[in-house]
Formats: structure tokens, sequence, C-alpha cells
């Protein structure tokens, strides 16, 4: 069985790993940190403590009606992407921990294209 790094849960929540394969599980976010449990494997588990969370990116589409994903980028391991039933919930939640201007919004289709144009444009 896995020790949670939360002495506190503030949320519990049905949620979809996308790091390779999606992983259906639960998310339970507390007082120190963000966890991910599996709920066929409790081996395979995600444990972020909120010291390591340097930005939460959110993919917002139709002008914030819709959260499909949202990210979470760590200062050494890099991103971990997620999906829950509720994503307003869980990014109010992660928002009582993590500072407001570290939550952000992830470029639009059309805002990739153009950096990328652009980029090619320059060499």
């Amino acid at each position: 069985m896995v020790q949670s790094i939360n002495t506190k849960v503030d949320l519990v929540i049905d949620a979809t790993s996308h790091l390779g394969l999606p992983e259906y599980g639960e998310i339970m976010i507390g007082d120190k940190g963000f966890e991910f449990y599996n709920s066929r494997n409790t081996s395979k588990f995600i444990q972020i403590p909120w010291e390591e969370v340097d930005y939460v990116i959110a993919s917002v589409l139709f002008k914030g009606k819709w959260i499909p994903r949202y990210a979470i980028q760590t200062k050494k391991n890099g991103m971990f992407t997620f999906s829950s039933k509720n994503p307003k919930k869980v990014l109010r939640a992660v928002r009582e921990y993590i500072d407001p201007n570290h939550i952000v919004q992830s470029l639009s289709f059309f805002e990739v294209i153009i950096r990328g144009l652009k980029s090619s444009l320059k060499k």
C-alpha cells in the first residue's frame, strides 16, 4: 500500500492520467501535494509536493466553458497531464496552494501554428 503525503485532504475526484497510455484512477488534493492513484494497480501512482510545482497549465476551450485537460509542470521532473470529471473544481482546489499567477492557460491551436511559422521564417 502506498503512503499518502497529505495529512488533510481537500478533494478526491475520478481522473485520468495521460502519461503514456491513459490510466484511470483518482486525484487527491491535500495540504502537502497533488496525488494520483491508479484504481487497478496501486503501485502506479504520482505524488507531486506543492514545493515542486512550477506551473499548472489548463487547456481552455470555448471561452472557458470547457477544460478538457490540465498539466502540472514540475521544477525537476517535467510535465504531467491529467483530465477529470470536474476540472474547474480541481483547479480551484489547486489555486489554494499554488500562486494564481502560476496557473496559466495553454496556447490555442492557431497560436501554436503562428509561432511555428514565425520561427521557421526567422531561420
